[in-house]
Parts: C-alpha cells; structure tokens; sequence
C-alpha cells in the first residue's frame, strides 16, 4: 500500500507552490510540515483530486489519480480544516451524501464516532450553526468512519476541547487502522502519533 507522487508540478494563477516534487509514503502515518503557505493544505487538496495537477504523476495502491479519478476518489477522503460549502444541509443531510459516495460505508461505525465526538444529539441541526470545533469534530468523525485506504488530515487538532484531542489520538494509533490505512496529516504541532515518516515542503 504505496503513494507515490513523481515529479509533480502546480501553481496557482499568480504562484507556483510545486515543481518537480517527489515522494513516497506508506501505510500509517506521514506528517506533512511546512511554513504557512508552504503548500500543506494543496497538497492535500491535489492528493484527494480537488485541484488539477499541472506535471506528474500520482498512484495509489496501483491505482493513477489522472487516469483514474472515480475510482481514486472511492478510496480516498479528506479531512478539510474549512467549512463545508452547502452549510445549509444538516448534519445528518451532510452525512448522508457522504455516506452514499462510499458504497461500503456503514452508518454504524458512524454513529460510534459521532457518539464518542458528542454530535449524535446535534443530526437535524444545520452545519451553519455549529462551532469551529464541532466543524472539526464533524469532519473526523467521517474521517474515522469510512473504510478508506488513503486518509488525508488537515489540522486535525485544531480547535478541539483535550478530550477530543485524547480520543483522535487513541484512534490514530490504533494499529489495526495503521496496517490499513496510508494517512498523510498536516499540523503544525508535534501530533505525538505513531509516524512512520515526514514530509517537509517548502524548506
């Protein structure tokens, strides 16, 4: 289970952020680091196919993002550190298209994370009324829940009260989902998780 990014390349109108870029990771955890706007969060964003690459090459356990979108989008999911565009859904409206996009999800290991985050009671509210933290909080708990190979983290610990940092923790080292799973995490703290390497961009 392999990621491997060859050579890409990607600038926005008026910057470049990656040329000729190349690395490879593993399952477990990579800890993407960098400066502010060193490009962390775009290259998360191109890993779940939500910006275009430029150059290069990306493949995932055999499978090419360029030529194969669909089928990489089914086993990939990205954790975003933003606010949903449709924050008029409700929680349980945004839960269940995301639901739907992966076909072997299970509304069961949903529910034990939205219980352990403290959103159950929170499923007919709209996103628009939640806090930073209960935005982090709904994304993690998709994030944790969907039987994806490639998980991509963006500040996972940002906004969270310590006990919600505690339980992210104790999910991430679990050593079931590290053989299962090749999960690229940005942040710009120490995670204090089991990595298995690092990422620097930008230095």
């Amino acid at each position: 289970m392999d990621l491997s990014i060859n050579k890409l390349s990607f600038a926005y109108p008026h910057r470049s952020i990656f040329w000729d870029f190349s690395f490879t990771a593993t399952k477990g955890i990579t800890w993407v680091r960098g400066n502010n706007g060193a490009g962390k969060t775009t290259l998360l964003k191109l890993l779940a196919g939500s910006l275009a690459v430029s150059k290069g090459d990306i493949h995932f356990n055999g499978i090419n993002l360029r030529q194969q979108g669909f089928i990489w989008r089914q086993q990939c999911f990205w954790c975003s550190s933003e606010t949903p565009e449709f924050n008029w859904l409700t929680l349980q409206e945004f839960f269940d298209l995301h639901l739907n996009l992966y076909p072997a999800a299970k509304a069961t290991d949903l529910n034990t994370q939205l219980n352990a985050f403290g959103l159950l009671p929170m499923l007919n509210q709209t996103i628009d009324t939640l806090s930073l933290g209960q935005h982090k909080k709904m994304y993690l708990a998709l994030a944790l829940s969907l039987p994806v190979k490639l998980l991509l983290i963006d500040e996972p610990f940002n906004a969270l009260d310590l006990d919600a940092v505690h339980y992210l923790r104790t999910q991430l080292s679990d050593s079931k989902r590290l053989d299962q799973q090749c999960i690229l995490m940005t942040s710009h703290l120490d995670p204090d998780l089991p990595l298995v390497g690092e990422i620097h961009i930008g230095n």
